[in-house]
């Protein structure tokens, strides 16, 4: 998915990686066998991307290390400061649109605090779906997901693209 933040992001940075195939074997791939976009990876020959990604190798550039963890202590204060990391989540939910940001579209649309079962739209980043009480089921997050996506689109006419993969069928509220 090439997660990344404050204008970096993962595939800069990897190698290699190691592939589960839809036939069962494992490969290991180079970035250039990959189309790399903002949050995503797809198939450099076109196809469909089904593999899983099972294991990654890293090359980063080598330099002074105690300036090098300076720099990770000050990006973890800023994202501890700003994200709910002391919940449970899975990371920012939806990528941001161009131009605009997912957090400052939900939030202006009072959806700070939103809660369906368990789930619950973070008071603290509106772009992170918390599982506060460790209670949240698979359908309360995905049902709060698509919730957030259609009043997004309805007030504004945005369509937020989800940044998770939800893997199997969607599971929904009856």
């Amino acid at each position: 998915m090439n997660a990344g933040c404050y204008g970096s992001e993962t595939w800069s940075y990897v190698a290699r990686v190691e592939v589960l195939a839809r036939d069962g074997n494992f490969a290991v791939r180079t970035p250039k066998d990959y189309a790399i976009g903002y949050r995503s990876v797809r198939r450099s020959d076109g196809r469909a991307m089904a593999d899983l990604f099972t294991a990654a190798w890293f090359r980063f550039p080598t330099g002074e290390q105690r300036g090098a963890r300076e720099k990770i202590r000050e990006l973890l204060a800023r994202r501890l400061a700003t994200q709910p990391l002391d919940l449970p989540n899975a990371g920012s939910v939806f990528r941001n649109p161009p131009g605009d940001h997912a957090a400052r579209l939900i939030e202006s649309l009072g959806l700070k605090g939103y809660a369906i079962g368990g789930a619950r739209v973070s008071e603290k980043h509106a772009n992170f779906i918390v599982n506060p009480e460790r209670r949240a089921t698979a359908a309360d997050i995905e049902t709060l997901l698509l919730h957030v996506q259609r009043v997004v689109a309805e007030k504004t006419g945005v369509k937020l693209e989800p940044e998770v993969k939800i893997i199997g069928e969607l599971v929904t509220k009856t």
